[in-house]
């Protein structure tokens, strides 16, 4: 079975969301994924499979609640702490970016309904993109490795925010934790996808 991920802060203490937020978000959206996750792999082929496993070969159903599962854990780190970014990832996104924080911004923005808005770096063109995904499709089924993420489903900001979600994404990018952001770029270019399965590993090993 797989378990619910602890949160890597203090929810009374974050600085993008209120601990009324993370008793919701993470308490029960984030808890009932995991649940649904249990439920749905036992008898198929997915019932003894690793977490990545599952994540890269499950339809319909399962795949939204183990993607769920994935986007909201790397959701929690992205916000963990407010922290800076290595040099090496500085210079990497001053490189492909003109104005980073506002393109980002722009791209959750205007994520129309339900999704995320990513960082990721690009294996087969050694470059970072900045993209959308609705509802809960994650990079990685395209190949793609995540670097940062900010959750503009509405459950991610209206408790604290309403319906304000620029409000909320000005909050979240000035309490990014770069330096795991930073530490997701490093071995994203060392290891490719392999670096999402042993993230995925660390956090969701079967009990």
């Amino acid at each position: 079975m797989f378990k619910l991920r602890e949160l890597p802060f203090n929810p009374s203490t974050n600085a993008v969301v209120s601990e009324k937020t993370c008793e919701y978000h993470h308490g029960k959206h984030h808890a009932t994924y995991v649940t649904n996750l249990n439920n749905l792999i036992v008898g198929t082929e997915f019932e003894n499979a690793s977490f990545y496993d599952i994540l890269l070969g499950a339809k319909a159903g399962l795949y939204n609640n183990v993607a769920q599962v994935y986007n909201h854990d790397f959701y929690w780190d992205c916000i963990a702490k407010k922290s800076e970014p290595s040099a090496e990832l500085k210079a990497a996104i001053e490189a492909e970016f003109s104005d980073f924080k506002a393109e980002f911004i722009k791209a959750a923005t205007t994520q129309f309904g339900s999704g995320w808005a990513w960082l990721v770096y690009n294996p087969n063109t050694s470059k970072l993109e900045i993209i959308q995904t609705s509802n809960a499709y994650t990079p990685v089924n395209d190949g793609k490795i995540p670097l940062l993420v900010v959750d503009v489903w509405e459950h991610a900001y209206y408790i604290d925010n309403f319906n304000a979600r620029p409000k909320y994404l000005e909050t979240f990018y000035e309490n990014i934790n770069w330096e795991f952001v930073s530490q997701a770029y490093e071995w994203a270019k060392k290891e490719g996808l392999g670096s999402v399965k042993f993230y995925t590993e660390q956090l969701h090993a079967k009990a």
